[in-house]
Order: C-alpha cells, then structure tokens, then sequence
C-alpha cells in the first residue's frame, strides 16, 4: 500500500478576491517555480497547469463549461477540474494541484520528490 504523498504548500494569495480580480474565474500565476491556471467554480478554488497537454494553449484564455471541466481555448478539449482526467475524450491527462483554503490563505501543494519516490 502506498502512503499518502507528502506536498510542501506555497501560499497563492489572502483571500479569492486577490486571486482573481474584476471577478474574473481563471488566472495564470507563478509559484515554485511553475506557471499555474488558477481557476475558481462554484466558490472552490483550484490549481493545474498553465498549458493544454495537447497543443499548449493558455488555459486561462479558455472557459469553465456548466459541468466545472475546464476548456482550452485552441481545440475545446476539456479537463475536469478535479482531477486532470480529459473529459472530452481525446486521451490527454492535465497535471492538478491541490488547493487549500486556510485561516491564513489560499495554498497550493506540490508533491514532494526525494530518492526514494520511485520504490513506490
């Protein structure tokens, strides 16, 4: 059985608010050293990957559909926001993040990696 994997948290911002300005629902971000879409739906905040896995398309140029999968602005495929699984059916996989809403702010959690991530 594998152990729960370890993140070390980096705070995006205060509050949703500062996250996204003007109402707006997604955002691009630099934190650890990664470009992040931040996107917000349904008053939860989440985290994946600035880019399509399939043709690099900025995804915070794109739309979050009535179902909460966010849409590339290039192709239309779709990703849930949740997971990463492509919702459109094209095979493709987004890297998410897991976002934590705290006393203190808004975290975003990176997997740790040491020597010994791929003994699991």
């Amino acid at each position: 059985m594998n152990p729960s994997p370890k993140y070390s948290w980096f705070k995006l911002a205060d509050s949703i608010p500062e996250l996204f300005p003007g109402g707006q629902a997604m955002s691009t971000c630099e934190v650890n050293n990664k470009k992040l879409c931040i996107s917000l739906h349904r008053d939860v905040v989440y985290a994946c990957v600035a880019t399509c896995p399939h043709a690099g398309g900025k995804l915070a140029e794109g739309h979050i559909d009535a179902l909460g999968n966010i849409v590339c602005p290039i192709h239309r495929y779709k990703f849930s926001l949740q997971n990463g699984r492509n919702t459109s059916g094209e095979g493709y996989y987004l890297k998410t993040y897991p976002v934590e809403m705290r006393p203190e702010g808004i975290f975003v959690g990176f997997e740790e990696k040491n020597l010994f991530n791929w003994l699991k």
